[in-house]
């Protein structure tokens, strides 16, 4: 857990290559900051994460939101790779 003092928790989802690098599906973190940028990149060194922030696009409670909107306790929390196919 990411600890701090602030007592701001939410709930990351893990698909795709982040599940894999994670090795779960999901994850209730303590934050002690609301920026979606700083989590990321406390998981993207904890697990790993191949990919930089700008690469991802950031879903939070079921829509695309921007990575400078503060996070909110409660919320659901999505990183989304690159796709491709057809």
């Amino acid at each position: 857990m990411i600890e701090t003092s602030v007592g701001l928790d939410v709930t990351v989802e893990y698909f795709a290559l982040f599940r894999s690098c994670a090795r779960k599906s999901l994850e209730k973190i303590h934050l002690d900051e609301s920026a979606p940028a700083a989590l990321y990149d406390a998981l993207r060194a904890r697990y790993r994460f191949p990919l930089a922030k700008e690469l991802v696009h950031l879903v939070v409670n079921d829509e695309y939101s921007p990575w400078d909107k503060a996070l909110q306790p409660g919320d659901r929390v999505v990183f989304i790779p690159p796709v491709s196919g057809g």
